[in-house]
């Protein structure tokens, strides 16, 4: 159950700062409904959603893939200097994108789900769009599964409860060093992913390139090695 802690905080003496502040103050806890923003925070439904879109508008609120509102990509960018590897993600993801001509991305995990950091898409062609600051599932696709694989045994079998992949799946990507998958998030996509450690050697994300499976259905030698090269470039500053 969400903690209700209501806006009465408003001494600054403007009203929709201070209600602003409290919506953003509850998406900060967790993907969040209107419904839930309104029980957190006690702003009047019809308030609560119009300043809600108008976060949203200004990249400040975003939605997940269930609509539910979450920080937005600008509150991220704006908080950059608290996560090392945002400064190092985009031109990474940029430069695999170059080299591989499909979308790359950089997930971070994010409780039960996974949060896009940095995304890059080629110019033209099929790709497949991830705004950053999304929040997808941890139950699907080759990010998920390398977020997933590399944690203890008890995290891993909680997490892995109604996942499109099983402890075989993660044993392999374990074993190979990057994950593949083919429409387990969403129909028609496939994608590749491998780890980015931390200085202790610990996963600390993602890096992955997605798109049409007919671009992706068959892993390339040249896919995987940009790929490994990306994820080395990130290591070590997570």
């Amino acid at each position: 159950m969400r903690r209700k802690y209501h806006y009465v905080d408003d001494t600054s003496g403007v009203g929709v700062i201070d209600k602003s502040v409290a919506l953003l103050e509850a998406a900060s806890r967790g993907a969040a409904s209107l419904s839930d923003l309104v029980a957190t925070t006690g702003i009047p439904r019809p308030t609560a959603h119009r300043i809600a879109v108008a976060l949203e508008h200004h990249g400040l609120l975003a939605r997940d893939d269930e609509g539910r509102f979450v920080v937005g990509a600008t509150l991220l960018r704006w908080g950059g200097e608290s996560d090392p590897l945002l400064p190092l993600a985009q031109p990474i993801v940029s430069d695999l994108r170059d080299a591989t001509s499909v979308s790359a991305q950089v997930y971070r995990r994010s409780g039960d789900q996974r949060i896009c950091l940095a995304a890059a898409e080629p110019a033209s062609g099929l790709r497949d769009t991830v705004p950053v600051g999304s929040l997808l599932t941890l139950k699907a696709g080759s990010a998920a599964q390398v977020l997933v694989a590399w944690l203890p045994a008890a995290e891993r079998t909680a997490l892995m409860i109604d996942a499109a992949f099983d402890e075989a799946d993660l044993a392999r990507v374990r074993r190979r060093g990057w994950a593949h998958s083919l429409a387990q998030r969403e129909p028609g996509v496939a994608s590749l992913s491998a780890p980015v450690r931390g200085p202790d050697g610990d996963v600390v994300a993602a890096v992955s390139l997605s798109g049409p499976i007919d671009r992706l259905a068959h892993a390339s030698k040249a896919q995987v090695a940009a790929l490994l090269d990306a994820a080395a470039r990130l290591s070590g500053g997570g």
